[in-house]
């Protein structure tokens, strides 16, 4: 008894196999074959009358032979498989290329397995911010079982297409578009890394149809038009700020650096309030947007 679930069932996949075929060549010896003997029986036909009897089987033979040969010829072009099937049941995939035969009630499906390359659409996606952005992807895939490609899904190709579009949105909302501290992954900053992970997204989604993808790297990647103008100044403002700490901690650093200098070589005493104004004077001159004008005291340090 089975007791495997509908659900379980539906989802059992089809496996390519060897199609039992045969050389086109050696069936065309055969095809000349049949072409002899109606000759044959045509020549008897216009003999003398007691010939009649064996002229005729010949002839009415060697037509349905030539007939029966012919319809079951086919070709296979390099990268180029035909599915057999007798009555809708699946009986193996033929891959060797050149003239093939098979009996002729058997159904010859074809199906290429040359290498693809789609560039999708471009398609707009929430990141992980909530932010709209718009990716674009280049996919280079084949198909690898053409039972499954044929048999498990209704268009293979369109399958396909399908899957792309949705692990492009899957990627593009698991990860930030930018992050100007470089934390964590992002789509602009880590585009190998997101490339990978969609290839890998991809594969998952495919291989149910028998595809392998053997390549898949982004061709677009900008936020939508509609926020890309307030994005930009956000990432211009991000930019100055982060810049504006790395400046101020250097010139923290430099000031530091030269009171320890100045005491250790006893070049000034310098009080708590001449140091105060020292380090004021410091900090303006290394962290001002533009050039200072220095003022030189020519009287007492005091005065």
């Amino acid at each position: 008894m089975n007791t495997m679930p509908e659900s379980t069932q539906a989802l059992s996949h089809s496996h390519e196999r060897p199609a039992g075929t045969s050389s086109g060549y050696v069936m065309l010896l055969v095809l000349l074959v049949t072409l002899v003997a109606s000759g044959a029986g045509l020549s008897q036909l216009i003999q003398e009358e007691p010939a009649l009897a064996l002229g005729l089987p010949l002839v009415i033979g060697g037509l349905f032979a030539f007939l029966f040969v012919l319809c079951g010829f086919y070709l296979l072009q390099p990268n180029q498989a035909a599915a057999i099937l007798l009555f809708g049941d699946y009986k193996g995939t033929d891959r060797k290329t050149g003239l093939r035969w098979v009996l002729p009630w058997y159904m010859r499906t074809k199906i290429s397995t040359r290498i693809h390359n789609i560039t999708s659409d471009r398609v707009k996606v929430n990141d992980l911010r909530g932010n709209p952005v718009e990716i674009a992807t280049n996919v280079v895939w084949r198909v690898a079982d053409t039972a499954q490609a044929l048999f498990d899904v209704a268009n293979y190709m369109e399958f396909v297409e399908i899957q792309i579009e949705s692990a492009v949105r899957a990627i593009g909302a698991r990860y930030p578009y930018d992050d100007l501290e470089h934390k964590e992954v992002t789509l602009r900053g880590d585009a190998e890394v997101v490339s990978e992970e969609l290839e890998k997204e991809l594969q998952d989604r495919v291989a149910r149809a028998g595809i392998i993808v053997d390549e898949c790297r982004l061709t677009h990647l900008a936020y939508a038009p509609e926020i890309a103008q307030a994005m930009l100044r956000r990432q211009q403002a991000e930019a100055v700020i982060a810049a504006r700490q790395k400046i101020v901690i250097g010139a923290v650093s430099m000031v530091e650096n030269a009171i320890q200098l100045l005491s250790e070589k006893d070049v000034v005493q310098l009080d708590d309030e001449r140091k105060a104004a020292m380090v004021s004077n410091l900090m303006v001159v290394l962290c001002s947007e533009r050039d200072t004008q220095p003022i030189v005291n020519t009287g007492s340090l005091y005065q």
